[in-house]
C-alpha cells in the first residue's frame, strides 16, 4: 500500500481519536491565541483543513511545485481582501502559523508574495503608481530578488546596477559580474507570469546613491522577458519551489519602476533627492517588511513545531512497547524518558508561542507612525531587537522540538505519510530565510551592548542562595523556586551575560575586529537570555490573565519546566553568583522528573490547546487504531486456516 492510502485510511481511522475535550483544553487555546482563536485563527483552519490541501504521496518535485503555485491561488481566492491581510502585521502571521503545517513550499510562495512582494509596494509605492490588481488576484505573482550569489547578509553592498540614462528617463539594469546574479528568487517557469521587486544600486550622473529597490516584470507565461536569464538551481531537500539564478542584460525599466518611498526619489529634471543621508539606511528602509517576514517565519516553523508535538504526544499514548512486570505492555509515555522529553517540548512550545503573541503586538503598531525603527516606527530599534531576537529564539526551539518529536516517534516518524518529517524539514529553511539567525542575533548583540533598542531589566532583590529542595505543589506555593522566583533568576541570568559581554568588549585588541570578536559570543549568549526573559515574562502574564484557578495553576507547572530547562545549563554561575545554593542545584534534575511526572496526566490536554484539526494533521499515528492504515487486504491473516 502506498503512503497516500496510509495517510488516507488513518485519517479515517477515527478523526477525533484521543483528542480531549475537557473544560480546561477551551481556556489554554484561549491563553495560547490571546483569546482572538475564532477571530484570526479559525478562517485559517477551515481553509487550510479542505481536500486540496491535504498530504499528497508520490509526487515528483515538478508536480508538487505546481500544486504549492495552484493552492496558492485557491487560498487568495478566499481571502475577503488581500490588501487588508498584507497591511494587518497579525492577521499575516496568523496565516503563516497554519500554512507551516500543510506545505512548507506554499508557505514559502505565500511570504514572499504577500510580505515581501506586496508588503513592499504597498509601502513603497506612495503614489500608486503600479495596477495591484494582478497581484492582489493573483493573475500575476510577485517576488523578490534581493540577495546575490556573492552577498547575503552583506546585501547593502550588492553589485546589481540600474543607472538613470537621462535622456530617455528610463533606468538600465544590469548584472555585471558572475557575483551579481540574484541568488534563489522562485523566477522559474511555474505559477505563470512573475514581476520582481530588484535590489540594484541607483547610480545618478555617475553617483552611486544606494542601493533601492525595483519593479521589473521578469516573465510572460512563455518564458522570461528579453534581457532576462533565468537558470534553475539544484534541489532542496523538503521544499519544492523554483528557486533559480537570475541575470539582468542592460533591462531597459521606466521612470516608475524606481520604488523610493520617502527615502529616495528623482526630481523632473533628473536630480536625486533623499531625506535620509545614509546609503546604508536608505537601503535598509527599501527592505524594511524583512522585519515583518521574520515574524512571519517564526510562526510557520511554531506551527510546524505544534503540529509535530500533537502527533508525536498522541502517538505516545497509542504505541505499546514492553514493561517491567507486565503482559500487556504500556504506553510508550508511560515511560519517564518519554514523559519529560516530550512536555519539555511542550513547555518550550508554549513560551515560544507567548514570545511570538508579546512581539507580534509590539511590531504591530500601523506602519509610518515613527521614523526609523522596525514595523512599528520605533525610533530606537526596539522592535527590531526584539523581532530579531525572538526569530532566531523561535525558530531554533521549533526545530529542536520538531527533532525531538521525530525520534521520539521512532521509524514512524520518517515516513511522510505521517507528516513529522515533513514539518521538520522547512524549518530549516526559517532558520536561514529572513536573514540568517546567527547574523541577525550579531546584529542584535551589537545593539544591545551599545544600548540602542535595549533597556535591561533591573536586578531583582536577592533572597540568598536556595537551600531548600524544589518545591512541587500544585499550585507552586510562594517559596523558592516558584514562578516569580524563576524568572528573577532569569533576569539574572541575562545581567551576567550582560555584563559578561561588555567586560569582553572592554578587553585590550589588535583592532576592530579582534575587539567584536572578544564580544560576539558573549553577545549572543546575552541575546538567548534576552528571549528566553521576555518568553518567561509573556508566559507568566498569559497565565495571569486565566481566570480559572486549575488552568492558571497548570499554566504555571507548564512554566516551571520550562523555567527549570532553561535554568539548569547555568547553574553553576547561579550557584557562583549565591543566587541557588548547593542542594537546590543538585535537586534541579530530579525537580524535572517530577515535574514530567506531575504534567503527564494533561499532556493530551496541553496539545489539543493547539486546536490542530485533524483534516490538517493528516497523520496516521495520531489517530486511533493508526495499525489498520497498513492493514493489506490480501494479507495471510485474511485466509481462512484449512479446516
Amino acid at each position: 500500500m502506498d503512503a497516500t492510502a496510509v495517510a488516507g485510511r488513518g485519517a479515517a481511522a477515527g478523526p477525533t481519536a484521543g483528542r480531549p475535550h475537557g473544560t480546561r483544553v477551551p481556556l489554554l487555546t484561549e491563553a495560547l491565541f490571546d483569546g482572538r482563536f475564532e477571530e484570526l485563527h479559525r478562517p485559517w483552519t477551515d481553509i487550510l483543513g479542505r481536500e486540496v490541501f491535504r498530504y499528497r504521496d508520490g509526487l515528483s518535485p515538478e508536480e508538487r511545485t505546481a500544486l504549492a503555485y495552484r493552492r496558492l491561488r485557491i487560498l487568495n481566492e478566499d481571502i475577503p481582501s488581500v490588501e487588508d491581510l498584507v497591511t494587518a502585521t497579525d492577521h499575516l502571521v496568523s496565516l503563516h502559523e497554519w500554512l507551516g503545517m500543510v506545505d512548507g513550499s506554499l508557505t514559502t510562495l505565500a511570504t514572499i508574495h504577500y510580505n515581501l512582494f506586496l508588503g513592499s509596494l504597498l509601502r513603497l509605492d506612495t503614489r500608486r503608481t503600479t495596477d495591484l490588481s494582478p497581484f492582489l488576484r493573483l493573475r500575476r505573482y510577485g517576488t523578490v530578488l534581493i540577495t546575490e550569489l556573492g552577498y547575503g547578509n552583506n546585501a547593502a553592498a550588492l553589485e546589481t546596477t540600474a543607472t538613470h540614462d537621462a535622456e530617455t528617463d528610463t533606468f538600465v539594469l544590469h548584472t555585471p559580474s558572475p557575483g551579481a546574479q540574484k541568488f534563489m528568487p522562485n523566477t522559474g517557469p511555474y505559477g505563470g507570469p512573475k514581476s520582481g521587486l530588484v535590489a540594484a544600486r541607483l547610480i545618478v550622473r555617475g553617483q552611486d546613491c544606494g542601493v533601492f529597490l525595483f519593479l521589473v516584470p521578469l516573465r510572460e507565461q512563455d518564458g522570461p522577458l528579453p534581457g532576462i536569464r533565468v537558470r534553475p538551481l539544484s534541489q532542496i531537500p523538503g521544499s519544492s519551489v523554483d528557486h533559480a539564478l537570475t541575470s539582468f542584460d542592460r533591462v531597459v525599466l521606466p521612470r516608475t519602476a524606481l520604488l523610493g518611498g520617502g527615502h529616495g526619489e528623482l526630481t523632473a529634471d533628473g536630480t536625486f533627492r533623499s531625506t535620509t543621508g545614509s546609503r546604508r539606511r536608505r537601503f535598509l528602509r527599501s527592505i524594511q517588511r524583512v522585519t515583518t517576514g521574520k515574524l512571519c517565519l517564526s510562526a510557520a516553523a511554531l506551527g510546524g513545531a505544534r503540529a509535530a508535538l500533537t502527533i508525536s504526544v498522541r502517538h505516545a499514548h497509542r504505541r505499546h512497547t514492553f514493561a517491567p512486570a507486565s503482559r500487556s505492555g504500556v504506553p510508550l509515555f508511560a515511560y519517564r524518558c518519554h514523559q519529560t522529553r516530550l512536555l519539555g517540548a511542550v513547555a518550550r512550545a508554549y513560551a515560544a508561542t507567548f514570545l511570538l503573541r508579546e512581539t507580534t503586538r509590539a511590531a504591530g503598531a500601523p506602519e509610518g507612525s515613527g521614523a526609523d525603527g522596525g514595523p512599528d516606527g520605533a525610533a530606537d530599534g526596539g522592535a527590531d531587537v526584539l523581532v530579531a531576537a525572538a526569530k532566531g529564539w523561535i525558530t531554533w526551539q521549533a526545530r529542536d522540538i520538531a527533532l525531538e518529536c521525530r525520534e521520539r516517534c521512532g521509524a514512524q516518524g520518517l515516513l511522510s505519510a505521517n507528516r513529522v518529517v515533513d514539518l521538520l524539514t522547512p524549518i530549516e529553511s526559517t532558520i536561514t530565510a529572513e536573514g540568517d539567525n546567527l547574523v541577525i542575533w550579531t546584529k542584535a548583540a551589537a545593539d544591545m551592548l551599545t544600548g540602542h533598542g535595549y533597556d535591561p531589566p533591573a536586578e531583582p532583590t536577592p533572597h540568598g542562595p536556595c537551600e531548600t529542595p524544589v518545591p512541587l505543589e500544585t499550585p507552586a506555593p510562594p517559596g523558592p523556586l516558584g514562578p516569580a522566583e524563576l524568572l528573577d533568576l532569569l533576569v539574572h541570568h541575562e545581567l551576567y551575560r550582560l555584563r559578561q559581554a561588555r567586560d569582553s568588549l572592554g578587553r585590550p585588541s589588535t583592532g576592530a575586529l579582534d575587539r567584536w570578536n572578544h564580544a560576539v559570543n558573549p553577545g549572543l549568549g546575552l541575546v538567548d537570555a534576552y528571549a528566553a526573559r521576555r518568553a518567561a515574562q509573556a508566559f507568566l502574564a498569559a497565565a495571569g490573565r486565566v481566570r480559572d484557578p486549575a488552568v492558571r495553576a497548570l499554566l504555571q507547572q507548564v512554566f516551571r519546566l520550562f523555567a527549570l530547562e532553561c535554568l539548569s545549563p547555568h547553574a553553576g554561575v547561579l550557584l557562583a553568583d549565591g543566587r541557588l545554593g548547593a542542594e537546590t542545584v543538585r535537586g534541579l534534575a530530579p525537580a524535572v522528573d517530577r515535574l514530567g511526572a506531575e504534567l503527564a496526566p494533561h499532556a493530551l490536554d496541553l496539545v489539543a490547546a493547539f486546536a490542530v484539526p485533524d483534516a490538517m494533521l493528516q497523520a496516521p499515528i495520531a489517530t486511533d487504531g493508526y495499525a489498520a492504515a497498513y492493514d493489506d487486504p490480501d494479507g495471510p491473516w485474511r485466509r481462512t486456516p484449512p479446516g
